[in-house]
Order: C-alpha cells, then structure tokens, then sequence
C-alpha cells in the first residue's frame, strides 16, 4: 500500500486490532479523543474470530475470588485490571452491543450464537460511529530518531499524546500476533516467549496410532505435580490435545525445562473409586482378554483401553495391574507444541517494567495490554477477559494521564 499522511495527527494510536486494542480504542473514544488503531493484517481481529470457530467462549460465571487464581503471574496491576472490569462488566458489554450471552453447563459465558463474527461486526459499528479510524495492513515499524512513530502506511512520523500498544503474544503467529515487536522496543524488558495452553507431545506405538489417531478420550482426571484438571484430550499423532492437557500446560512445561520430561497420571474413571474398580476386575475370568475385561468390567472406551494397552507394551505392568493403571496410568511426556500451535503465549512485557496504569516506565505515554504482558491463564474465557480488562484499564491509564 502507498503510504499517505494522516489529514491531522490522532490524539492516540492504538496498536494491534485484537480484544485488548479495540477495548482500549473504543473506551478513548467514548471519551472523546480522536483514536486510529494500526493492524498489519488485512482484516482486524483475527485471532478473535479463530477463538470463535468452536463458540466463543468470552469469559467465565465463577465468583471472582475464585476466578482471579487462574491468573499466573498475578501482580497488582493485573488483578486491578480484572476487578475494575469484571466478567459481569464484560457480558453486560456484549450485551450492550444486541449479542445475548449465555452461561454454559461448566461456568463459562458464550453469545448466544455461539459465533465471534456478529458480536466483531456490531463492536466495529460501535467503533465507527465514535469516529475510531482502522488503518489494516499498517505494521508498526519503530521510532525515528525525534521519537515519531513509524508505519508503513504513513509518509511521516507520528506525535500523537498517547500511545496503546496491542500487539499480542507469539502463538498462531500466521494470524498477526508473531512476537516480533520486542526488536522494536529497545530498552524494554521482555520475558521470552513460550507456549502456553498447547499440546503435549508422547512416543505413541504405530498399532496405537494406527487405531486411534483422532480419537477423543472423554472424562479424564491428569494430575501432574500437584494439580488436577479434569475434562477431555484428543489423540494427535505428535501426543494429546485438549482442555485437560491445556490446563496444566504450566506445571509440565516448566518440568520439561528443569528435569528434561514428565509423566501424567491419568484416571481414566475418575467417578469410579479405586476399590470399585479392583472390585469389578477381579470378578472377570482370566479366558476373557485385557480388551474385553475393561470394556465390560469398568467401560472403557477403546482409545482409553488402547492407552492402558500403551502402557502394558512398554513395560513394567502386566494383567494384574490393570486397576492401578485404570486409576493412575503413567504416561511419559516428552516435549510441548511449539507456539505456532499454542492456543496462547506466556511471557511478554515484564510486570516491573509498567506502572499501576500499565504505561512503561522506560516510555512515558505508552502503555501495553492484552498477550504484550507476562502473563498466562487456562482456557474457559479467562484469557479473552484478561485482554479485554488490560485493554480497558491500558485506556484507562492514557486519561488520567491526559487528564494529569
């Protein structure tokens, strides 16, 4: 795109068209101020939109004393984000703009339609009408040395008052947000990327593969250093995916940094006591096989029997034991998804680098939010409404400043 000057210089640039810069564009403009928001993608709000293809899933209905914890690292900037724009705030927003939500079985909040596009292309009406100006295919390309923003769509630099940038993590990079922008922000302190809510890679056997490849195994309990999450995992070639892996994406990839490896243990019954299920195998006939006894005797489905299978084959465990490994099956992590995989990113902006009003110290006048910060959480909507309360409370930040 040939690049042509702004008519007048915006009072702020918005940097990044995802959840957390649009908020932060759309609270500046209710205030008034003449807002241009810059995207190097074609079409704004592309990671959103991907969220959005298995129902979008905007936040969650558990007590906010419950919900804050999901939040690692969790400093007072970032709490006080989340407390002073709720996930009530957050649905009464939606609501706002004509897209009724509703609270799934499990807690978490989605629209109605269970869909990302009405709820994005009534938000940009929104926006339109507070005179927001969207600039897409614009990449943000650094500082001159007078300190004026540089974009390939501009011809000259730009001094606007403020500066929100926006420019997400580094998972799904083929959807804009590729972690290139800390070589554009020399002097500010990064924490380095890693993957955050990814899969977990296995040495499967090529019988196993072979069977289940696909397979979703449903109903699992996995604890792993500490922690339990329960929920479903998919069978990938490379290992499992899924919620219940994803949940626990912290403790194994921090283990997998420190000691080299991992090991699930897996409940593949976790409403079934373990005396139940000694119980209930110890009736079954020797003449029947290891197959047939899981599937009639505790209900298996065949890709969890084809995991007790795994673990029989690689060694160590034999017919007796099947109740243990019915209960608590080892399964031996070798690796994570890379971040091109990842649902989500750790790392970013470190927290010491911001003041309370999430503006770096390092550049006064500028502020971050979103996946920019070092900052991780579950999915179930808890990472959508932490980059919608940074964007809000990064908004925020810029008027009392302005106002200052």
């Amino acid at each position: 795109m040939t690049p042509s000057p702004a008519t007048t210089t915006p009072d702020i640039i918005v940097i990044g068209a995802g959840p957390a810069g649009l908020m932060a564009a759309e609270v500046l403009g209710q205030a008034g101020l003449r807002v241009v928001v810059h995207d190097q993608m074609p079409s704004v709000g592309r990671k959103f939109l991907m969220a959005g293809r298995g129902g979008l899933n905007l936040t969650h209905s558990e007590p906010l004393d419950a919900f804050l914890p999901r939040f690692a690292p969790a400093p007072p900037a970032l709490v006080d984000a989340l407390r002073d724009f709720t996930p009530a705030e957050l649905i009464a927003w939606c609501e706002g703009l004509g897209v009724p939500t509703m609270v799934g079985s499990s807690g978490r909040v989605f629209p109605v339609t269970m869909k990302a596009s009405p709820l994005l292309r009534a938000w940009l009406r929104r926006l339109e009408g507070l005179g927001v100006e969207i600039r897409p295919r614009s990449r943000f390309l650094g500082h001159d040395a007078d300190g004026g923003w540089l974009f390939s769509t501009e011809a000259a630099p730009v001094h606007p008052r403020a500066v929100v940038l926006a420019m997400g993590g580094a998972s799904w990079p083929r959807l804009g947000s590729d972690g290139a922008w800390p070589a554009l922000l020399p002097g500010v302190p990064v924490t380095p990327f890693a993957p955050s809510n990814m899969g977990v890679t296995l040495d499967w056997s090529a019988p196993f593969l072979a069977r289940h490849e696909g397979a979703a195994a449903k109903r699992l309990a996995i604890t792993f250093a500490g922690h339990t999450a329960r929920g479903d995992a998919v069978v990938t070639k490379a290992g499992l995916e899924g919620g219940v892996i994803y949940a626990l994406s912290r403790p194994v990839r921090e283990a997998l940094a420190r000691d080299g490896s991992a090991t699930l243990s897996i409940d593949l019954r976790p409403d079934l006591p373990a005396a139940a299920v000694a119980a209930k195998l110890g009736v079954r006939g020797r003449a029947e096989s290891v197959s047939t006894v899981l599937r009639k005797a505790v209900g298996l489905s065949p890709v969890a029997i084809g995991l007790v299978q795994e673990a029989i084959h690689a060694g160590g465990a034999g017919r007796a034991d099947l109740a243990s490994l019915v209960k608590a099956l080892p399964l031996r992590v070798t690796g994570i998804a890379g971040l091109a995989r990842a649902i989500s990113s750790a790392g970013g902006i470190r927290w010491d680098a911001l003041d309370e009003h999430l503006m770096l110290k390092a550049l006064p006048g500028v502020f971050a939010c979103g996946e920019m910060l070092d900052w991780e959480a579950p999915t179930g909507g808890y990472l959508l409404q932490g980059c919608f309360s940074t964007g809000v409370a990064a908004a925020r930040g810029v008027l009392a400043r302005l106002q200052r």
